[in-house]
């Protein structure tokens, strides 16, 4: 499995600092949640979910044109910068054998596993590549909040449809018809094997934010929020990759490249030779990096 080492993209809107004044003219509610922090600079305190939902309606509402961005109390609100980085990676990976020409177009299928209430990334995918995706995920109450998201934005609707996964064994069984076909998948793993791990990522993000958490028993689930099925599955990362790879290789006709988000970098070698089992013809690694936080992309083809 070869690697190919990257730092935050070059055609990700977030390199730089968020413009908040920008940001609270578009979007004056985002003012609530501002204040100077301790080196004197202007930001939110991503410890509280709710600064984080206004930063984020007003980072999708300048930079991506979607109004009335919303998700449910206690559902995933992901840093948007990370969710841009992996779309900007997967389209340089549709890019490979087309002379670095990246595909755009609502011709472009891609399939988002575990799409959420959120639906990030298909609303940034239509808006920076004009591609079409289809959204799935186990819980009905987030693809009702992501449809209001879409009626509210005509120019996405068209262009994402959402899909109920109702075996939450299965990852592309049920929402894969016969008759489709897509560019890409991808997704965002539920990364921990239980809500005791969760918890313990959540203290050491709270240790890193510089949150005390004397006198308090429990850490919120992570700064970000995140229902049950969002953060954690029974093995975890590690079991659940491993399952998409199985299921990848019924469909291998059926999708150029599958690519998920991998948390753990111990378990690569288990990944590569999963792979290998399966047939794929075509795997490596790029690596992501935003801040101190470092995540990385699997992608295999078996084309």
């Amino acid at each position: 499995m070869s690697k190919m080492k990257n730092e935050l993209h070059p055609r990700n809107r977030h390199r730089d600092r968020y413009d908040f004044p920008t940001l609270i003219k578009i979007s004056p509610k985002l003012a609530n949640f501002v204040a100077e922090n301790a080196y004197g600079d202007e930001s939110i305190d991503f410890a509280n979910p709710e600064a984080v939902k206004a930063l984020n309606q007003a980072i999708l509402l300048k930079d991506y044109h979607v109004k009335a961005w919303d998700v449910p109390p206690g559902y995933l609100c992901p840093p948007i910068p990370g969710r841009a980085d992996y779309l900007h990676h997967v389209a340089d990976i549709l890019a490979l054998g087309d002379r670095d020409a990246i595909p755009k177009g609502r011709q472009v299928r891609v399939l988002d596993i575990g799409t959420g209430a959120n639906c990030i990334y298909p609303l940034i995918g239509q808006a920076e590549y004009g591609w079409s995706f289809v959204g799935t995920d186990i819980d009905p109450l987030a693809l009702d909040a992501a449809t209001q998201v879409l009626i509210a934005n005509p120019q996405a609707r068209d262009c994402i449809e959402l899909r109920l996964q109702p075996n939450p064994q299965c990852i592309f069984e049920n929402v894969v018809n016969d008759d489709d076909t897509f560019d890409l998948t991808i997704c965002n793993p539920p990364f921990h094997a239980s809500q005791q791990e969760a918890q313990e990522s959540s203290r050491r993000k709270w240790k890193n934010l510089g949150k005390n958490m004397r006198g308090k028993s429990e850490a919120p689930i992570l700064n970000f929020g995140g229902t049950g099925h969002e953060l954690w599955c029974d093995g975890g990362e590690r079991t659940f990759i491993l399952h998409m790879i199985r299921e990848s290789a019924k469909i291998a006709k059926q999708c150029q490249w599958f690519t998920t988000l991998v948390s753990k970098e111990l378990f690569l070698p288990v990944y590569a030779s999963a792979l290998d089992s399966a047939g794929a013809k075509q795997d490596f690694v790029v690596d992501m990096a935003q801040g101190q936080k470092r995540s990385r992309i699997l992608a295999w083809s078996y084309r």
